[in-house]
């Protein structure tokens, strides 16, 4: 069974239709990258994933539990499955770096302040930022942010992991670390991942499988071998890959 299964999927926002009957099935695992151009509405599909918007027609389930029919507790009980690292990091900025992480753990659980600190502890030993625990968001580097970001993502042990742009707004450099790390953590634990992207360089370092997105739909969903070698000329042309 799919651990996240969108089935015919419409939404429109603005008056604008922004998804016209996405399939998008992910098992227990998977790392998928869904890759197409800036503005699409990638990330409308990752809104749908977590509950913050509910579409026009079709269905999202996550572990087999349709969304839009949970009420709030169930809904917040089901995040807790789920990580979400922001295409800008998304700091709250009053907050040092040890609150920051988290802020997941005292909304999401009932842990004491010893297993807090702990589980914070950790997860930024993790994403190798042990040493900024007390510093603010406006003390670091855009590259720093975002393993902040990502450490609170990954603070409750997820399932699964959406990564909404994750090099967004970083230098090449910056870009090459972010990389780097998630496909480590990819290595070591495994989770469930969802990669928005419009970069074939984080696509093909972070997915198993790509799903090619234009105009609201799904042009191919298959294995990274299959989709750098297909034919289809949109799909080569999305990629950036030569005709």
């Amino acid at each position: 069974m799919a651990l996240i299964q969108l089935t015919q999927v419409h939404k429109s926002l603005g008056g604008q239709e922004i998804l016209r009957g996405i399939d998008l099935h992910i098992r227990e695992g998977e790392s998928v990258v869904l890759m197409g151009p800036s503005g699409a509405g990638k990330s409308v599909i990752l809104r749908h994933i977590v509950g913050l918007l509910s579409p026009d027609k079709g269905e999202v389930k996550v572990e087999g539990r349709p969304i839009q029919r949970l009420d709030r507790n169930e809904l917040s009980a089901l995040r807790k499955d789920m990580g979400y690292l922001f295409q800008h990091a998304a700091l709250i900025n009053w907050l040092n770096v040890f609150e920051n992480v988290a802020l997941p753990l005292r909304e999401c659980t009932n842990f004491k302040e010893k297993e807090i600190r702990e589980k914070v502890g950790k997860v930024l030993e993790q994403v190798r930022l042990l040493e900024a625990i007390n510093k603010f968001p406006s003390q670091l580097s855009g590259g720093m942010q975002k393993r902040v970001g990502l450490a609170r993502a990954l603070v409750t042990e997820p399932r699964i992991i959406l990564y909404d742009e994750p090099e967004a707004g970083l230098d090449p450099e910056m870009t090459t670390d972010i990389l780097h790390l998630l496909n480590r953590l990819k290595q070591e634990i495994k989770p469930t991942t969802l990669t928005v992207t419009h970069s074939l360089d984080c696509a093909t370092k972070l997915g198993d499988r790509i799903a090619v997105f234009e105009q609201g739909r799904i042009l191919l969903d298959a294995p990274l071998p299959e989709v750098l070698a297909s034919n289809h000329p949109r799909v080569r042309s999305l990629l950036g890959i030569a005709q």
